[in-house]
């Protein structure tokens, strides 16, 4: 869990926060996907993964900390509002 948040810590800043990409995550992670399934789908991972982070660290999407972050952990909604 610790290495998985300190790899998301990176990812906080508000910079990360691209509304464009923000929305189109949020539509793709609508329902459970893996992570890099729905970063592909979202658009070009090199440009869509930091966005993603930021959203799994500000807590909008949500994975299972426990396990080691990898391609095919699981991204879900965030079960509380923001």
């Amino acid at each position: 869990m610790t290495a998985n948040l300190r790899w998301l810590a990176g990812y906080r800043h508000p910079r990360h926060q691209l509304p464009e990409t923000v929305a189109v995550l949020r539509r793709v992670f609508a329902t459970p996907t893996p992570l890099m399934a729905g970063a592909e789908a979202a658009g070009d991972p090199v440009a869509v993964l930091p966005v993603l982070f930021h959203l799994l660290w500000c807590q909008e999407l949500t994975i299972d900390l426990s396990t080691p972050l990898h391609q095919g952990t699981l991204v879900r909604p965030s079960a509380g509002p923001r």
